[in-house]
């Protein structure tokens, strides 16, 4: 009976974590791309792989908004497309990507990074790939070229060259990575993304000819740069109407010079900066254990290993304390000794960051990536129960993470708690899925009297379920935000256009009766409400910031833990 209520509980718990990610995908989906985009996604989430017919049919969108939409998919990477499973001749078929709808969520993420590392400009490369999917490398050069001289002082403006520097950096880093070029004619996806190509016509059912969609690091030029004929400065965007006609009536001319890259598109490499999150984290934490020239240390393996080490594995490649000493920043001054001293604590702690695979070269250490994973992934569950349960919950969840399987009045005795609270608190971890029961038998009839009840804490499944509860935190923040904003709907709208007035009136040199005028057009309660708006707004944005964190590092944990056991 017992066994037959755990396997309910893990089915229930199976459908609810589908249904979690669905609904964030659908959320992301609208946000981003619209209604009609959103509907489209959730139902091939659903449904699985489906032929043009069949999701007309299923979802009642007419064709053309159904190719339309199935393009914006493609262009950005969520969607892709493969023969029929029937056979050559059967009709194309579309799948969506859970896993790559979800990254959306980390944008502002990937960005941000980008300015970190590279300043404005690699900042807005990233960003113009993010809002389009995929571009060629002169179709971004002039782009962000014409937005960093938007906002410079005038007769000042950016070289391309600079831009263009600025992008081989991005793609030598392996942070950008050419798009693999899709089989067949037609299905070569060679519009920008103002004009997304449509993904090899769906009317057109044999144009794909495998059903495996191939990897942009299966192709040796996947981290080329290619020669570029691009010469010029960025140009400032006109305003007026004017303008807006000048610029259409170029734009069939622009789109005609040829730089020497056309059919070369490049993406955003998000495994790239998954790594580099990874490594982040792994710093942070020894920083935070240990102290900063430790985490220096770490930081300066990782740096080395990041050519040599594959993605997926759970160690980085053996270094030397010669060649560690040797790569170390002069700035730290680290003596041979000292360094020798650090890397036997690393090695030493509880925590496992740092591991010795051999004593030649002065000593082989490596990175335990899983090991780190695991070890933040742990931090991470146990914060979660002493916020919800309290320090002494807290405390019994430790414990069991350590002694692994106890009985009640072990429990009871070793974390030095009252019988009566130790039992309400491992009853209320037990009915979250927090904390196991495990029975061991002394015969085969199960009688309770002859019988073990063993607590114990599964930290990997721990973690997939939380996993889906910071999905529908962060599905109930987006949905929270939304809301806020239609209620305010007519305020914001309000606010928008008196900042349009003020805007226009500024630039054409307007008296500052005339301004003050505009301004009073918002009263004060008004200020107050949009004031205190964007105060909650802004809090949810970082509230979900902070949980896509988390996120971040489960997915991380699980991810790694499947690799190292498969």
């Amino acid at each position: 009976m017992c066994m037959y209520v755990c396997v309910c509980v893990c089915v229930c718990v199976c459908v609810q974590m589908t249904a979690q990610e669905v609904r964030l995908c659908g959320l992301l989906l609208r946000e981003h791309f619209g209604e009609v985009v959103a509907k489209l996604g959730t139902h091939l989430l659903r449904s699985g792989a489906q032929n043009l017919r069949t999701i007309i049919h299923e979802t009642g969108i007419s064709l053309d908004l159904v190719k339309k939409s199935l393009c914006v998919l493609v262009q950005h990477g969520t969607c892709v497309f493969s023969a029929g499973r029937k056979g050559p001749g059967s009709p194309t078929e579309y799948q969506t990507s859970c896993d790559r709808i979800l990254r959306i969520l980390r944008y502002p993420r990937y960005i941000y990074t980008a300015k970190t590392l590279y300043g404005d400009t690699g900042e807005l490369i990233i960003e113009e790939l993010l809002q389009r999917g995929h571009m060629t490398m002169s179709s971004t050069v002039k782009t962000v070229a014409d937005r960093l001289t938007q906002n410079m002082e005038e007769g000042r403006s950016m070289d391309y060259s600079e831009v263009s520097s600025a992008f081989s950096k991005l793609v030598e880093t392996h942070f950008l990575q050419r798009c693999p070029p899709q089989a067949g004619p037609g299905t070569k996806e060679s519009s920008t993304p103002a004009t997304p190509a449509t993904p090899a016509a769906p009317s057109t059912p044999a144009t794909p000819v495998s059903n495996t969609q191939p990897t942009p690091e299966s192709f040796p030029d996947c981290y080329k740069v290619p020669h570029m004929t691009l010469i010029g400065r960025g140009k400032r965007l006109l305003s007026s109407e004017d303008g807006e006609d000048q610029r259409n009536a170029k734009k069939a001319k622009l789109d005609l010079e040829t730089h020497g890259d056309e059919g070369i598109y490049w993406q955003v490499n998000f495994e790239r900066f998954h790594l580099h999150f990874r490594d982040q984290a792994i710093i942070s934490a020894v920083a935070n254990k240990l102290d900063q020239t430790s985490s220096e240390i770490v930081r300066t393996m990782l740096r080395m290993s990041e050519v040599t080490t594959s993605p997926t594995a759970t160690c980085t490649k053996p270094l030397s304390a010669n060649e560690i000493f040797r790569s170390l920043p002069s700035s730290y001054n680290i003596p041979r000794p000292i360094l020798d001293q650090y890397l036997t604590l690393l090695v030493d702690d509880p925590m496992e960051f740092v591991g010795k695979a051999g004593e030649s070269g002065g000593g082989m250490y490596v990175v335990n990536l899983h090991r780190a994973l695991a070890n933040l992934a742990r931090a991470t569950l146990e914060s979660v129960v002493q916020e919800r349960f309290g320090s002494r919950s807290a405390r019994i969840f430790r414990l069991l993470l350590r002694k692994r399987h106890l009985e009640q009045k072990q429990v009871e005795d070793f974390a030095m708690i009252p019988a009566k609270e130790a039992k309400d608190m491992l009853y209320t971890l037990l009915s979250q899925n927090l904390v196991q029961l495990q029975e061991v038998p002394k015969t085969p009839d199960f009688a309770p009297s002859r019988t073990f009840y063993l607590y114990t804490v599964n930290q990997l499944p721990t973690a997939r379920m939380l996993l889906q509860n910071c999905y529908k935190t962060v599905a109930n923040l987006i949905e929270r935000r939304l809301f806020e904003s239609r209620e305010s709907k007519r305020l914001l709208e309000k606010s928008q256009r008196i900042e349009a007035i003020l805007a226009s009136l500024q630039a054409s040199g307007a008296e500052p009766e005339q301004l003050t005028e505009v301004e009073e057009m918002i009263t004060a309660s008004e200020k107050q409400q949009l004031e205190s708006l964007r105060v909650h707004i802004n809090k949810l944005d970082s509230a979900e910031n902070q949980v896509d964190e988390t996120i971040f590092l489960l997915e991380s944990y699980v991810n790694s833990t499947a690799t190292s056991t498969g």
